[in-house]
């Protein structure tokens, strides 16, 4: 049913407990109840008020749960609602830019509704039938930009070259890796699981993967899928995986730090030291971290084109859905404990 203008409603919320340490458990968020929300923007405030359709679990967000303000993103402040991506629906505007009914993605609120004053970042959806509302936080959004940024501005590629992506069934690495296949060359996935490893090569079309945690000695895993070794690796681990690939690696090869997920906080299970740095210098190794949106330039590019390759079937793409807003929580923490198969999202509303 169409919602209202001015009605004043229940408005469910994930609220942020407070800083953490380690990895993040569902017990550091809270479902709140009983927060009313007037469904309108008021006059003269240039907000608009949405209701959020989508929200999507990024790893990101774990290093907004801790004080530290040197990030690039400032931290989540405790006793208040959650942000992160969202696909929403404008449902009253005071913002020239913006009209009722509009989708837009964007940063909002983990709530049923949200009121919104920043523009930035925030970009219209045209209504597509072929692609569904949901990739525009993930194929089309924030993840499947830093694999295509990440993947032919930083690592740069050529064809035939041996590229290896961890965390490859994750809501990055699976398109990275799809990229690289199209591109020509040869690509080796690490997943968490047998049936994951079975996505990536079954359904994914990678050319091998494994699952590291079958593996005891990662570096021989290595040398058996690289023999000649790797030119491009898509780091999305750190830990263990990066140190093994370093010894790997081959002459000029290039790693695109995307994240470290195995280094979310004081006493993550994987967090010892790097030891083979050295090896970047005789292979003269470029490894470089990045945000995506240091590529935002390329943002029109990379819809238009990642979009019509999914309408032709070219590149396929793997969702977690999750119902519900009281799933968040959750859906979150099983991020950094492997319990996702692909991009995680959670569905407040379909409409």
């Amino acid at each position: 049913m169409d919602e209202v203008v001015g009605k004043i409603v229940d408005n469910k919320q994930i609220i942020f407990k407070g800083y953490i340490e380690g990895v993040p458990k569902e017990s550091d968020m809270e479902l709140r109840l009983g927060n009313k929300i007037k469904l309108e923007a008021p006059k003269g405030s240039a907000a608009f008020l949405v209701k959020n359709l989508y929200l999507s679990c990024d790893p990101y967000m774990r290093t907004r749960m801790r004080d530290f303000h040197a990030s690039y993103i400032p931290p989540f402040l405790p006793a208040s609602v959650v942000q992160g991506f969202g696909v929403f629906k404008v449902i009253d505007s005071d913002n020239p830019n913006l009209k009722p009914g509009d989708i837009v993605s964007g940063f909002t609120g983990w709530e049923e509704y949200s009121l919104l004053h920043d523009t930035e970042q925030l970009r219209k959806v045209e209504a597509d039938n072929d692609i569904p509302l949901s990739y525009y936080i993930g194929l089309l959004g924030m993840p499947g930009f830093t694999a295509y940024a990440g993947f032919y501005e930083v690592c740069a590629p050529k064809r035939n070259e041996r590229v290896f992506v961890s965390a490859a069934s994750g809501a990055v690495g699976q398109l990275v890796g799809q990229l690289a296949k199209l591109h020509g060359c040869y690509v080796v996935g690490s997943a968490g699981s047998n049936q994951k490893v079975d996505l990536l090569k079954n359904k994914l079309g990678f050319d091998e993967a494994f699952n590291y945690k079958e593996e005891p000695d990662l570096d021989a895993a290595l040398k058996k899928y690289f023999p000649e070794g790797i030119d491009i690796y898509f780091e999305n681990v750190g830990g263990s995986m990066l140190d093994a690939v370093l010894l790997n690696m081959r002459i000029h090869g290039r790693i695109a730090v995307c994240g470290m997920v195995s280094q979310t906080g004081i006493g993550a299970p994987d967090q010892q030291g790097i030891r083979n740095l050295l090896s970047i210098v005789p292979k003269r190794v470029k490894m470089q971290g990045f945000l995506q949106s240091d590529y935002l330039h390329l943002f029109g590019r990379f819809v238009e084109e990642v979009g019509s390759l999914y309408k032709e079937g070219k590149i396929t793409y793997l969702e977690d859905m999750n119902e519900g807003l009281e799933s968040g929580p959750a859906a979150f923490a099983g991020l950094f404990t492997g319990k996702n198969v692909g991009k995680q999202v959670i569905c407040v509303s379909r409409a």
